[in-house]
């Protein structure tokens, strides 16, 4: 079932971030769902800080794809935007399976085309621009039983 988080400020989506890392393992798939300036590279920001990442985290637009190693031996973020990728072919071009099983890999714009790569991932929804909301929906068995409670 989804659970809905309300994130007044750029510093809460980014604690928010570091809450949902806590909770991320090697082989899980995060897909940032929302429209420009919803948050969702401020998320992954979080996300980064949560699992000690080498920074900054910026939004990987004209790069596709970032990988941010660990500073502490822990895992390391795949950053993926697929906003500007024109389809499948494309995706697959990224080799994003190679990592998908020893990293944390989060995809901004992902929905409707990266959901193939794991039976169980999860997608955040994220709306508004002053005052966001986050929806979190777990998909397989891996996010059955999650709790974000703070």
């Amino acid at each position: 079932m989804p659970s809905r988080h309300l994130l007044p400020t750029a510093d809460d989506t980014r604690a928010f971030g570091a809450r949902l890392a806590s909770h991320l393992r090697a082989g899980d798939l995060v897909l940032l769902t929302g429209g420009l300036g919803a948050g969702k590279t401020t998320l992954t920001q979080g996300i980064g800080d949560g699992l000690g990442i080498r920074g900054p985290v910026t939004s990987p637009t004209f790069v596709i794809a970032r990988v941010h190693p660990s500073l502490v031996s822990g895992l390391s973020l795949v950053h993926v935007d697929a906003y500007r990728l024109g389809g499948l072919g494309e995706l697959d071009g990224l080799d994003l399976e190679a990592s998908l099983e020893d990293c944390v890999t989060v995809v901004e714009w992902g929905h409707g085309l990266v959901e193939g790569l794991s039976e169980d991932y999860l997608e955040v929804f994220l709306t508004g621009e002053q005052e966001r909301t986050a929806v979190v929906e777990g998909h397989g068995e891996r996010w059955r039983d999650l709790d974000l409670a703070p």
